[in-house]
């Protein structure tokens, strides 16, 4: 057992992170007998599933980021890429909360192939779209499916592994994802440059195919509820207020600066509506939710709240370079798809990092300084991103997106093991949900918040820059719609486009880096927790 004298999770912020002496002795003390749980094999065999469900779905992710300008620019219609994004994680945000609690019920099993089909329904949709709105309800309708896989993942894993052998298996998992995301990037870039950027979506139901019948085959989990009428206790309003909410936020943040004034009532209704909605989802969780898709209770607890932001902002700035990094590889004139192989060194980075963090953390028992060292790592990456221009060398951005993989990989591996360390074991599902919620949420925002920076630098700088052109309104409307076009001008005018994209460019860049400094301040208030080596959580002898 360990020590009372060990902080709680109720202690003050302010307290110190670190456990005494005598719990840092029990953590490094070698272990008796390990129990008989799974062999390496087994785990391996059911994991294959899962992990194949991961690398769809971040293949997914990093392919529709590069295709993202290639497609809005087929609609004529470029403010649709923030959409294409934001659809599919606003989606994300309503399913991972939800998922812990459904699969408590029906069953992890059950639940993995439900998301999966979901996710490829949603992509069969995107497919055949022939309308942007359609696209955009495929978006939504794989981002149900796709926010779930990750999530009923992971709780797989923590009803499987013990907490100490956890992070290697979480750092195999994201190989498996890094994976995903580098091949994402150039195999969506291929196929919109030979084929059709259709073929993209068509081509990852087979995939999805596979997870669901490894899956079906092996996965074996008994379902912890035995009363299916458990459902009613599922925190539907709440996930309704929190999808709501962001729509509105979304809405209002898109439309402000782009297509109406900051000062248009739409707008300001749209934020309004979207702050009173989320002052009500708080209402709801605190107050009346009997399964609250987001336990306050588990937020007031240090380390909890700690992970939860640190992941909020990180994601926030993440995805927004996921984002903007191949729209700026596309003004200099790159294609698609080397748009698409140069976010393969983060994804390399991702595989790399995952691993080295979970091995070191099964060989040492402690997670908090290694967590620390990789959010400095990920904020130096962001740093020398916001330094590109027009001039950097061709081979800088390839460091800089190693870097910040690095970082953010090593974050995302070390700050989930504190958080499933940080709860009872019989919590894990709940509050892996929560991190998940956090996760997705932020990646809404941050590619919401980074569209709105780039949208509103972007258009004063070409009216700037392109002052006393002939038709000038009308040339600045078309660039906005169809990032092509700026490679069919003149020299002189490409040059003066291509300098106010740079501009825009550094506006969301150091926007981005700001969200992960704040992440770093709130991720430093975690504690060190005991990494248990058997799945009972029961101390060796």
């Amino acid at each position: 057992m360990v020590d009372s004298n060990r902080p709680t999770e109720q202690s003050s912020l302010l307290d110190s992170h670190v456990e005494s002496e005598n719990e840092i002795d029990h953590i490094n003390r070698p272990s008796g007998d390990e129990t008989d749980e799974l062999s390496n094999w087994a785990l391996m065999a059911i994991f294959a599933g899962v992990y194949l469900g991961a690398f769809v779905v971040a293949l997914d992710s990093t392919l529709v980021a590069t295709l993202s300008a290639p497609i809005s620019t087929s609609f004529n219609n470029m403010p649709l890429l923030g959409w294409l994004a934001s659809a599919f994680f606003i989606a994300n945000v309503a399913s991972q909360p939800l998922a812990g609690k459904l699969t408590d019920i029906y069953g992890r099993r059950s639940g993995f192939i439900f998301a999966n089909i979901i996710f490829a329904i949603g992509n069969l949709v995107c497919a055949f779209a022939s309308r942007e709105w359609v696209l955009i309800v495929g978006r939504v309708v794989a981002g149900i499916g796709g926010g779930a896989i990750p999530p009923i993942g992971a709780f797989i894993m923590s009803d499987l592994v013990p907490l100490r052998s956890r992070g290697m298996w979480q750092g195999i998992g994201n190989i498996c994802f890094g994976v995903g995301s580098g091949l994402g990037g150039p195999f969506g870039g291929w196929i919109n440059d030979t084929i059709n950027w259709r073929w993209a979506f068509v081509l990852q139901i087979p995939i999805t195919v596979a997870a669901v019948i490894i899956v079906a085959w092996i996965v074996k989990i008994p379902t912890r509820e035995t009363q299916r009428s458990k459902i009613k206790r599922v925190d539907w309003l709440g996930a309704s207020l929190l999808v709501s909410s962001l729509t509105l936020l979304l809405l209002g943040l898109n439309a402000g600066g782009n297509m109406l004034q900051w000062k248009s009532p739409l707008v300001l209704v749209a934020l309004l509506l979207s702050a009173v909605l989320l002052l009500l989802f708080v209402i709801v969780e605190a107050r009346y939710a009997v399964e609250p898709i987001l336990p306050v209770h588990f937020l007031l607890a240090r380390t909890a709240a700690s992970v939860c932001l640190v992941n909020w902002f990180m994601s926030m700035a993440r995805f927004g370079l996921l984002f903007y990094a191949p729209m700026y590889f596309q003004v200099l004139g790159y294609s698609a798809t080397e748009s698409g192989l140069r976010l393969i060194p983060e994804s390399v980075a991702i595989c790399v990092t995952s691993i080295s963090c979970g091995l070191i953390m099964r060989t040492t028992g402690r997670y908090y300084l290694l967590s620390v060292f990789m959010q400095v790592v990920f904020i130096s990456g962001l740093a020398s991103v916001s330094t590109l221009s027009l001039g950097t060398p061709a081979w800088a951005p390839f460091i800089y997106l190693f870097v910040a993989g690095m970082g953010f990989s090593g974050m995302i591996t070390t700050t989930v093991i504190a958080l499933i360390a940080s709860v009872e074991q019989e919590h894990q599902a709940v509050i892996t949900s929560t991190s998940y919620a956090f996760r997705g949420t932020g990646s809404v925002l941050g590619i919401t918040i980074a569209s709105a920076v780039f949208q509103n630098v972007l258009k004063p700088q070409l009216r700037a820059r392109l002052d006393g052109v002939p038709d000038a309104a009308n040339l600045i409307s078309r660039i906005e719609k169809n990032l092509e076009i700026i490679h069919k001008l003149p020299a002189s005018l490409q040059n003066e486009v291509s300098k106010a994209y740079m501009t825009a460019f550094r506006a969301v860049f150091l926007t981005l880096l700001g969200f992960a400094v704040v992440g770093m301040i709130a991720g430093s208030f975690m504690k060190e927790h005991v990494l248990h080596k058997k799945l009972s959580r029961r101390p060796s002898n």
